[in-house]
């Protein structure tokens, strides 16, 4: 019985959270929008500074352009 009780609540909380995320997409798709592009512009800047340490720590350090 112990087993399910987490179970259940990890369903609501993915429920609930999927809910609030097409709740956002329909009633602000811009502002949505824009932190989707925000959240992709720093994973990118964040591969491009792993890439930037793993070149230096190798010797073949490029600038990214």
């Amino acid at each position: 019985m112990d087993g399910e009780v987490p179970v259940n609540l990890k369903k609501v909380l993915v429920l609930a959270g999927v809910a609030l995320v097409l709740f956002l997409l329909i009633t602000q798709p811009e502002q949505s929008a824009a932190a989707v592009q925000q959240v992709l512009g720093w994973l990118r800047q964040g591969a491009e500074s792993i890439i930037t340490f793993i070149r230096s720590l190798f010797g073949t350090a490029t600038p990214v352009a």
